[in-house]
């Protein structure tokens, strides 16, 4: 590569980046403005499931955390005004971040409606399937290694796994290969051609339920 294709991939790398930290800085202000009204992010006509169960415990705790920092800090840093008010203003921006993403986990849930089926996980992902790319749903409890890789290629094609907690419990099988994008680069992101994704929802009873009054 010339040193102005090295210059020009790298400003794209970074104009990237920046544009997803500035959507994912919006996804938090939104997901707090929705929690104070209470407007969840649900397909008119939709049903929307939570999928935090499994991390509640931990957000609630990094929260705390949070929170009890920026006082803590604060002792330690007031006798320099500057660093204080930088601190301090780290602190609140941290403690906000992370409410914010408490609140994607309950306004963003996944939704099955009239048009198909919306995927999503905390602030970035979002998935739509029509019904017309969906084959079956079927409720398959599953526990990967963890690590394990978001796609995987089994026999019956390639996999989107969107655990929590290594766990997912619901399969959506499509009617042929249907493109995907996740945020992100390749390969965790990007656009993939899948067969099948796995998701996990707290309440897969109502999941299903609300798929046989939907899928046609």
């Amino acid at each position: 590569m010339t040193g102005a294709e090295v210059t020009d991939s790298a400003l794209a790398k970074t104009g990237s980046f920046l544009a997803r930290a500035v959507r994912m800085e919006l996804r938090i202000y939104d997901s707090i403005g929705r929690a104070i009204t209470r407007r969840p992010a649900i397909d008119r006509g939709g049903s929307g499931f939570t999928y935090h169960r499994p991390v509640l415990t931990i957000l609630i705790i990094f929260i705390a955390l949070s929170a009890l920092e920026i006082p803590i800090l604060d002792l330690i840093v007031h006798r320099w005004p500057v660093v204080r008010i930088i601190v301090l203003i780290v602190g609140i921006w941290g403690l906000t971040w992370m409410i914010g993403l408490l609140c994607a986990y309950f306004m963003r849930p996944h939704v099955v409606a009239p048009g198909g089926i919306r995927i999503r996980e905390g602030l970035e992902t979002e998935i739509f399937l029509s019904w017309d790319d969906i084959a079956s749903v079927g409720r398959v409890r599953q526990v990967d290694p963890p690590k394990s890789p978001r796609f995987s290629d089994t026999e019956d094609g390639r996999l989107l796994s969107l655990r929590m907690q290594d766990e997912t419990n619901i399969e959506i099988r499509l009617e042929r290969p249907t493109s995907v994008r996740l945020a992100g680069r390749p390969p965790k992101g990007g656009i993939h051609d899948v067969e099948a994704v796995r998701l996990w929802t707290d309440d897969p009873t109502g999941y299903l339920a609300a798929v046989d009054r939907h899928m046609p």
